[in-house]
């Protein structure tokens, strides 16, 4: 079968995406891993109609709502390989199956590169985040840790500030100049210069120097990457943004290869849920325009 779209990734920008494609009555394939970003999550923040929801609950009312489409296929699988061209494409999943299709879009999220302290990647996404604006407000204002990790880590501290009293764990990973330091101070953020040893309990940082500190809640700024190759592997243009690896689109959120598109985490920068929603309904738009009129 040659479907109008396969759309590789079945998460939220994915499946804005398609949403926008079924109700213009187009055959849409997803081809999804089942692995959300936002997995490691309870609840959702900060995404309108859905505050506090179960990040699961979203995901699955939204596919339960795309499976009333007829027009739509859903196929448990990871979707590893491109070859072809405009309105001939094929692509391959882990499993063996290969699939057709006129357009791709590859909605495959990114891999947060957690630092390497004993305990964090555990908590993240429960006691330890990368977003004030998802998880900032329950936290009540309280004590707030920031681990550095590069240079992005500055602007975090500065802005976390708004939601609490702010210490800046430089961790060996930041090096503040006199404008960083006093951009810092201006918004009263502590600066430890200490390595962290660990994490225990929900957040406690235990430093090398032996110090325990105690916080309501931490936060982190990961460098990204796409979670899966496969763009790569199919010749789409990467670029380097300030929070890591990203798929370079234009305006359409077509990549450099005509007839793929990419959307969401994977393919545009700052992440939560709202902008990947956002952002996949504007690429399944854009794909629609592009099956009606091919020539541009």
């Amino acid at each position: 079968m040659m479907h109008d779209v396969i759309i590789a990734g079945g998460s939220y920008a994915g499946m804005a995406a398609a949403l926008q494609l079924l109700r213009a009555h187009k055959t849409v394939l997803v081809i999804d891993a089942g692995e959300r970003r936002n997995r490691f999550a309870d609840l959702s923040h900060g995404f309108l109609g859905q505050d506090g929801v179960a990040a699961a609950e979203i995901a699955s009312t939204a596919r339960k709502q795309l499976m009333a489409y007829p027009t739509l296929t859903w196929v448990e699988g990871r979707a590893v390989g491109i070859r072809g061209e405009k309105d001939d494409f094929t692509v391959t999943t882990a499993g063996g199956q290969a699939h057709h299709g006129r357009r791709v879009l590859l909605a495959t999220g990114v891999a947060d590169q957690l630092p390497d302290i004993a305990g964090l990647a555990e908590r993240w996404g429960k006691s330890v985040h990368h977003c004030p604006y998802c998880h900032g407000y329950e936290l009540d204002r309280g004590k707030i840790g920031v681990i550095g990790t590069g240079p992005m880590s500055i602007h975090q501290a500065e802005i976390v500030s708004e939601w609490g009293d702010v210490t800046f764990f430089l961790n060996g990973a930041v090096e503040l100049d006199a404008d960083a330091r006093r951009r810092l101070q201006d918004r009263k953020v502590r600066i430890d210069p200490a390595l962290i040893s660990r994490i225990e309990g929900s957040a406690e940082v235990v430093l090398a120097d032996a110090r325990t500190l105690v916080f309501a809640g931490l936060f982190t700024a990961p460098h990204c990457k796409p979670a899966s190759p496969i763009a790569e592997r199919a010749g789409c243009a990467l670029e380097e943004t300030l929070i890591g690896i990203q798929i370079r689109t234009d305006e359409a959120k077509q990549t450099s290869i005509a007839g793929i598109f990419a959307c969401g985490d994977v393919a545009r920068a700052p992440h939560s849920v709202t902008l990947a929603v956002a952002d996949g309904a504007w690429a399944g738009a854009q794909i629609h325009r592009s099956l009606i009129w091919p020539e541009q």
